[in-house]
């Protein structure tokens, strides 16, 4: 991984998923991780946002949550919210879910925190830069984000794993 914790004092580090309406890719990356996180005793803070607020309150797409309740993930308590200026320094990851997201948190972001910030998929090994928004299509590419995201989601804790670990070492 080539990003860093932004304060390894930090006790509980912080992840932020983002996509457009947060609505469909954030919140599935936020119950995947969530889940993810909670199987391995990994205490990880782990939220979601839009870069717009349109859906602002909404519980996810009932598309996305079919899908990921059928592997067993839990979208309890996510309602989509729009990013907000506090986030880039309370947050140690951010983890954009496409390029035009990520320009968009990069135009916002201060200076001093846009190191925070990456595409989802940069932390996986797939061919994919970006994970494709779902919204316009089939229940088949609610199942490729859910893929995707997993296939991501072990490394991106592996590496705050790691990361936890060592801070507890020192």
């Amino acid at each position: 991984m080539s990003r860093q914790l932004s304060d390894t004092s930090i006790l509980i580090p912080k992840i932020l998923v983002v996509c457009m309406g947060n609505i469909c890719r954030s919140p599935t990356g936020e119950a995947i991780l969530r889940a993810r996180a909670a199987e391995r005793g990994l205490n990880v803070d782990i939220d979601s946002a839009g870069t717009i607020g349109f859906h602002a309150g909404s519980k996810p797409d009932y598309r996305s949550k079919k899908a990921g309740e059928a592997r067993g993930y839990s979208f309890f308590g996510i309602r989509s919210r729009q990013i907000k200026d506090t986030d880039f320094e309370r947050c140690n990851m951010i983890l954009a879910a496409d390029k035009a997201n990520y320009a968009d948190l990069i135009d916002i972001c201060p200076p001093e925190y846009k190191h925070k910030i990456s595409l989802f998929l940069s932390h996986s090994k797939s061919k994919l830069n970006e994970i494709p928004d779902p919204y316009f299509g089939s229940t088949r590419d609610f199942e490729h984000v859910l893929n995707l995201i997993e296939n991501a989601s072990d490394s991106i804790l592996d590496y705050f794993d790691k990361t936890i670990s060592e801070t507890q070492l020192t």
